[in-house]
C-alpha cells in the first residue's frame, strides 16, 4: 500500500540515474524516498518519466555535466525553495541555493586517495568538490566503514556529520530470471563486472588469467561486462595487454548491457573475480552471490566489510595468487558450491529496503532541524 505523502519538500540530483552504481544507488533508494515525500528530481525529462515511480513527480531539466563550471554555475537558479537538496554524489553546489539545508552522498574518495589516476588540474578540482561538499552540507551519507574512516583522512569532514548506509542489492531480481539472453556469451566463463578504470585493477585479472594453463583457458573465457569505452580515465594499458598476448580469443567484451540482461550473465558464470584496488562499497560482489556465484575478490579496501566469510580474497597486488586461486576454484567443484550458500545468506542481509528506510529517517531528521530548529 502506498504511503501517504507527506508536505516536506526534498530536490533530488537525479542526472546520474543511468550511471552505472550511482544509478543503481538511485534507482533502488528514489522510489521509496518517493512515497515519503514531495519529490522534485533535476535531471533528463525523457529518462526520468521513463521511470513508472516518477510519474506524479516534478522534474526540472537540468542535463548540464557533472563536474562542470556551468553546473555550479547554474545550482542556484535550478534548485528550487525547498527543505533539503539532496546531491547524491560529491558534485554539491558550492554557491547558495534556495535548500534550506543540504544532503550529499559520498562513495568514496578515490578521486583523492589515487592521486595519480587523474591530472593535477583534476586533483585540485576535485578536492576542491569533496571539501566544499563537506563543509556546506549538513550531513554526508556514506556507504561503508572504511568510507567513512576515508573521509575523516582525506576531508576536514566531522564525525558526527557522517552517517553509514550500507547498499542494498534486490535478491528476487538476481536469484530468479526468467527472460531469455538475447545475445550469446560462452558456454562456461570466469566473469567480472565493472569499468576499465585503473583503480578497477583489471590488468591484473588479465595476467592471472594469461598464465592459467591452456586447457583452462580453452575451457573457461574471461567474460568482461560494462563499457569499454567512454570513461575520463580508462586504463589504456588493458588493451595494449591483450593483443600483446593474444588474448582476444579468450576474451569476451559484452559492452553495454541493458539492466534486465544483467542478471542472466551473472548467473550463468561459473566464477566471479573483483580484483579492485579501491572500493566505497563494491556492490558488484552483493550481486554475484545474490545470482549464486562463487566469489573471489581483492582484499583490499572495503571489500571484506561487505563480503564478509562468504567470499574468498587475494592480494590485488598479486597475480600469481589470483591464477592459483582461479584454479582451485575451476577445478573443485565442491569449493564453489560452499561459497555459494555462504554467498545468498551474506547478500540477504544487505537490502534496498532497510537503506530506503534508513535515508528517510536521515531526511526526516534533518529537516525537522531546519524547520523546528532541533538539535
Amino acid at each position: 500500500m502506498k504511503k501517504q505523502i507527506r508536505k516536506e519538500d526534498l530536490v533530488v540530483d537525479a542526472r546520474m540515474i543511468n550511471s552505472s552504481g550511482i544509478g543503481t544507488y538511485l534507482k533502488n533508494i528514489l522510489p521509496i524516498i518517493s512515497e515519503n515525500f514531495n519529490l522534485t528530481l533535476l535531471g533528463d525529462l525523457k529518462e526520468l518519466a521513463s521511470f513508472e515511480w516518477t510519474k506524479g513527480l516534478k522534474i526540472i531539466e537540468f542535463n548540464l555535466k557533472i563536474y562542470s563550471l556551468k553546473e555550479q554555475l547554474l545550482y542556484p537558479f535550478i534548485i528550487p525553495k525547498t527543505d533539503l537538496f539532496w546531491c547524491p554524489h560529491f558534485n554539491a553546489p558550492f554557491l547558495p541555493t534556495r535548500a534550506r539545508k543540504m544532503l550529499t552522498t559520498i562513495y568514496d574518495v578515490n578521486h583523492l586517495a589515487n592521486k595519480e589516476s587523474s591530472s593535477f588540474a583534476k586533483w585540485i578540482y576535485a578536492k576542491l568538490l569533496y571539501a566544499l561538499a563537506v563543509r556546506k552540507s549538513e550531513k554526508i551519507i556514506t556507504i561503508s566503514k572504511f568510507s567513512k574512516a576515508e573521509l575523516l583522512k582525506y576531508t576536514n569532514a566531522k564525525t558526527k556529520k557522517i552517517k553509514i548506509v550500507y547498499c542494498g542489492v534486490d535478491f528476487a531480481k538476481f536469484a530468479n530470471v526468467y527472460q531469455n539472453l538475447e545475445y550469446e556469451v560462452p558456454e562456461k566463463y570466469i566473469l567480472y563486472v565493472g569499468n576499465i578504470k585503473p583503480h578497477k585493477n583489471l590488468l591484473t585479472l588479465l595476467r592471472a588469467y594469461k598464465i592459467l594453463p591452456e586447457n583452462i583457458k580453452q575451457t573457461y573465457k574471461l567474460v568482461i561486462l560494462g563499457k569499454k569505452e567512454g570513461f575520463i580515465t580508462p586504463d589504456l594499458e588493458i588493451f595494449k595487454f591483450i593483443e600483446e598476448h593474444s588474448l582476444m580469443k579468450y576474451i569476451f567484451f559484452t559492452g553495454y548491457v541493458e539492466d534486465y540482461e544483467v542478471p542472466l550473465i551473472y548467473q550463468k558464470a561459473s566464477l566471479f573475480v573483483f580484483p579492485s584496488l579501491y572500493e566505497g562499497f563494491g556492490l558488484p560482489v552483493l550481486e554475484a552471490m545474490a545470482s549464486g556465484v562463487p566469489v573471489l575478490t581483492s582484499n583490499a579496501t572495503s571489500l571484506s566489510e561487505v563480503g564478509g566469510e562468504a567470499a574468498m580474497y587475494f592480494d590485488p597486488t598479486n597475480f600469481n595468487e589470483l591464477s592459483v586461486k582461479i584454479q582451485e576454484f575451476v577445478l573443485n567443484q565442491e569449493l564453489g558450491k560452499m561459497y555459494v550458500r555462504k554467498g545468498k545468506l551474506q547478500a540477504k542481509r544487505f537490502s534496498w529496503e532497510t537503506a530506503g528506510k534508513r535515508h528517510i529517517e536521515i531526511i526526516d531528521d534533518l529537516i525537522n532541524e531546519s524547520t523546528y530548529g532541533a538539535a
